[in-house]
């Protein structure tokens, strides 16, 4: 994995000042098509009445979601420390395979640049998929 630069860590903060305000929509779309397009996904979310997209269990989630990612933004410098709590709570507790942090991100990927083309553009596109990989790696730490 190639590692965040200066550059990209900038990018990801003034992409993240634009776009958090719709952090809400970002995330129960991202999960909503996580469901979806993989639905081998839901097998975590079992308990939950309704994983249809816009359901109110999909659209709490992924304001949690999203919440991390901000939370994440604010330890970009170093990820593996600043996620250590959640990487321990989806390891131990929540027993989540780590492959599907790859995939959320890539879900979270393809809203991004729907819901903000102008702009998600190609330098937008490379940081954040940086910054993704980055936090799903921090996030699979404990795994190790």
């Amino acid at each position: 994995m190639t590692s965040l630069t200066a550059k990209d860590k900038d990018t990801v903060r003034s992409f993240w000042a634009k776009v958090s305000g719709k952090a809400e929509d970002i995330g129960m779309d991202a999960l909503a098509r996580m469901l979806i397009v993989y639905p081998q996904t839901k097998t975590y979310f079992a308990h939950w009445k309704d994983l249809s997209p816009g359901s109110a269990p999909v659209k709490k989630h992924g304001i949690t979601v999203m919440n991390g990612v901000g939370f994440a933004v604010e330890k970009i410098d170093d990820l593996k420390a600043g996620l250590l709590s959640l990487s321990e709570l989806h390891a131990f507790t929540l027993r989540v395979d780590p492959a599907n942090f790859k995939i959320l991100s890539h879900n979270i990927l393809v809203v991004l640049a729907t819901m903000f083309p102008k702009e998600f553009t190609p330098q937008v596109h490379v940081s954040m998929d940086k910054f993704l990989a980055a936090l799903a790696l921090a996030l699979a730490e404990k795994y190790r």
